[in-house]
Formats: C-alpha cells, structure tokens, sequence
C-alpha cells in the first residue's frame, strides 16, 4: 500500500488512539497497569463508547465497563481542559442512559449501578506533570456556607502524562501502551528533524512495522491510520497557528479589522466542524463547495485551507 497517496476515509471517525485499544485485551493490560491491578485475560471486558460526545466528530475515547467499574477512558493532546470534569459529568450521564433501563429508576429498590473512573491520558507537548487530579468542586461557585441546602456532588479526573520517559512503570506494563507510546514519539522526532509530517507518519509507521511495535495494527490499518494522524497533528498544529495569529494581531495595531475577526471566526467555528472542512479539502474539494456545504463564506474556507498547508512548511 502507497501510504504517500492515501486518502481520507470520509466514513472514519475515531483517531488511533481509539481505533487501536478499542480492543477487550489491549483494554484489560492498560486498565491492569493504570489500577496497578492483575485482573486475568479473560476477564469480562464490555465496551460501551458513545459516539461524538465529547469532542463532536473526534471520538479519541473509550468507555468500557470490567469488573463492576465504568471506566471513560480518554486521550488528551494539546493543552490540558480544566473543564474536563464538567464534560466527563455530561458523558457520564448519557452512558448510564445507554447501561440501564431508564425505567428501574421509578422502581423502590436500590438499583444497582458500576462504579466510574474518569482517565485523561496526556499526551501532548506542552510540559505537565506525571499525574494531577481535576474535580468538578473547583467550577462551583464560592458561595457563603449557610447558603447551601445540603447534599454535593463531586466528579474527580486523573490525568496521567504518558510521553516518552515519563510515568515509565505504566508504560511499560502494558505493551499495547508502550508501543503506541513509542509510536507517536517517532512522529514528533521525525518531524523535528525537517520532515513533513506526511513524512513523519510514513517513516514512522515504516519504522515500527519493521521494528515489531504495533506491527500487527500498523500493517491492516495503515493508510487509515496515515489519514488520521495527519488530520489530527494538521488540526492540533492549526488550532496553534490560529491562536498565535491571533495574539499577534491583538498587540499589532493597524492591521485590518477583516483579517483579526476571520481569524476569530475561524477558532470559532468548532474543533469537529474545522476536521471535517480539512478532511474534505484535503480530498481536493474546492473552498467554494466546501464553504457551501458548511454554510460558511468562502474566505472561511480559504483562511482554513491556507493554515492547513502552514503546518507543513
């Protein structure tokens, strides 16, 4: 397979990270070395992932339900969200809808339900700790203590940083972890040093085959998993790009008022509609069909397009 020429797969949703441990085994072994438990293969693992919750058109996570815990499992690039609290209480919800009969609810007895574990794992360039905890108690409101009624309500995130060299006795108790670790490690040192990040995933998905790391994956999946990575580095690269343009034009004065509010716009659109208007003008769609199918003007469109290929100069 010529991995240069690949195209978008328009059906493909999830990004690597989820395609790869959207398997039981490989689910059991990262929950073993995240819980520093021993549960035994053939542990019962369910998987229950919603689509497009969290990040709307980016399913980069995973829920899934062994031994009587619900764990929503996610992986995290770029900068840290302190409001992943609040979001993993909205998905937490909508996951308990689709695990039970909403009808036992309205029953007198106590209806039994499994226990959730919230796991962001870090994976982007920006320094951070090896483990922090967010809760959603940090969003409330300070109010005076005799304000309140009773009762509380509390959702805890751990995030642990899984970069090359940090949280090493994680990663390496569970191989599927390792490899993938060691995978997109190869992409960033690839493109450190000049390449093209199309270059940088073909070396690096070359490399690892040849290597045994995620080999298996890696050989069946391969332009799918082309298309993926270098929609989701281009999109994590142009978010950049966009957010600096933008600083950079709120302390220069004189510059036209169009371009700084395009570029508002522009973030503003949404992180999910941005990917998909990248996925179809790298399938070589015009900016004028793309900006009609998005209702959005055709400037949009072309600022998006010139971003894009920004990332790969």
């Amino acid at each position: 397979m010529d991995l240069s020429t690949a195209k978008a797969n328009q059906k493909h949703k999830d990004n690597v990270f989820s395609a790869y441990f959207n398997e039981p085994k490989r689910l059991l072994s990262l929950y073993n070395a995240l819980s520093d438990s021993d549960l035994p293969l053939e542990t019962p693992v369910r998987i229950a992932t919603l689509s497009n919750v969290l990040f709307h058109g980016r399913k980069n996570d995973i829920a899934f339900v062994i031994k009587g815990r619900l764990v929503v499992l996610l992986e995290h690039q770029s900068t840290i969200n302190t409001n992943m609290p609040l979001r993993m209480l909205i998905y937490i919800a909508r996951l308990y809808e689709k695990l039970i009969d909403n009808n036992v609810v309205y029953r007198p007895n106590l209806v039994k339900i499994p226990k959730p574990d919230f796991i962001v794992l870090y994976n982007g360039i920006g320094e951070q700790p090896d483990k922090q905890t967010f809760r959603l108690s940090d969003a409330f409101e300070d109010l005076p203590e005799a304000a309140g009624l009773g009762g509380s309500l509390e959702l805890e995130v751990r995030v642990v940083n899984i970069n090359e060299g940090r949280n090493e006795e994680i990663i390496r108790k569970c191989e599927a972890l390792n490899g993938y670790v060691r995978f997109i490690s190869k992409i960033r040192r690839n493109k450190d040093k000049g390449a093209s990040l199309e270059e940088a995933v073909i070396t690096a998905i070359r490399e690892c085959v040849s290597e045994g790391i995620m080999a298996d994956f890696l050989k069946e999946n391969s332009s799918e998993v082309f298309n993926m990575l270098t929609l989701e580095f281009s999109l994590e690269e142009a978010k950049d790009a966009w957010q600096e343009e933008a600083r950079r034009e709120g302390r220069q004065e004189g510059r036209q008022e169009g371009r700084q509010e395009g570029r508002r716009e522009g973030v503003e659109i949404g992180i999910g509609t941005t990917l998909s208007i990248m996925r179809d003008l790298r399938n070589h769609n015009s900016a004028e069909s793309v900006a009609e199918r998005y209702r959005l003007p055709v400037d949009k469109i072309i600022e998006i397009q010139e971003n894009m290929m920004l990332t790969f100069v």
